[in-house]
């Protein structure tokens, strides 16, 4: 089961790995205005960006701490769950204030995964 929770662990990072790139380095492409259900002029306008970019580094912060709590914590699985379980909080914020799609989105693999980690 150790294995499993580590591929999963592993794709809740690529997943936030890829918002990070939307948000950081292809702000204002065709792909991130869909994504975000936003036009690529907002997405241009200097606050939108900077806002995005900021939001960005947050979420790859949080895909290397999902791998490190995966495997150089090695046995403390409790960092994992916490970091799964800010995950999926901010998921249902976002659900809450933005689009109730975002907790499947953004939190399902979190969901899942932190499901794993209690039979891991």
């Amino acid at each position: 089961m150790k294995i499993a929770l580590q591929v999963l662990a592993c794709l809740v990072a690529v997943e936030f790995f890829y918002i990070m790139y939307l948000e950081t380095f292809a702000t204002t492409s065709k792909k991130t205005a869909e994504v975000f259900q936003m036009d690529q002029e907002e997405l241009s306008r200097p606050s939108a960006n900077t806002l995005f970019k900021n939001q960005g580094i947050y979420n790859g912060l949080l895909a290397v701490l999902t791998l490190i709590a995966a495997f150089a914590l090695g046995k403390i699985v409790l960092v994992l769950q916490l970091v799964l379980a800010y995950m999926i909080l901010v998921a249902a914020y976002g659900a809450v204030t933005s689009q109730p799609k975002i907790l499947l989105m953004q939190g399902g693999l979190p969901i899942l995964t932190l499901i794993v980690s209690f039979f891991a």
